[in-house]
């Protein structure tokens, strides 16, 4: 739990800030993404087989995590890796660079500058 702001370097810059609430492993789980007060804004659910947004009516399926969240904020993003940064482990992820520095200060953020367009993770994890 915590929050999270991505940036993706597109013409124009995409920015997505919210709470989150991530929960489950990269093969199967959820994620409830909150605004700055606290309310559902929306939630991905996943499994092997699908991928699943909901925001009020609208609902967004996909054969995988990876392609919503490409559809949805212009890159693919690392659930794998996600889960390793979270946990305080760094696992390489090809185009990723994760800084776990400040880990014990529940700050993650990690880059990705190949494959293009480059982007910005930022996390800031709930003590």
């Amino acid at each position: 739990m915590g929050r999270l702001a991505l940036t993706v370097h597109t013409e124009p810059v995409q920015s997505v800030a919210a709470g989150f609430d991530l929960r489950g492993s990269p093969d199967a789980g959820s994620l409830l993404l909150t605004s700055p007060l606290g309310n559902a804004v929306a939630r991905v659910v996943w499994s092997e087989t699908d991928a699943e947004w909901r925001q009020g009516d609208r609902v967004i399926k996909k054969r995988n995590l990876e392609e919503l969240a490409t559809e949805l904020g212009g890159t693919a993003l690392p659930v794998a890796a996600l889960f390793a940064w979270l946990n305080g482990t760094a696992l390489e992820i090809d185009g990723w660079q994760a800084d776990l520095s400040r880990h014990a200060d529940g700050r993650i953020t990690a880059r990705r500058t190949h494959p293009l367009p480059s982007a910005e993770l930022r996390l800031v994890l709930q003590q």
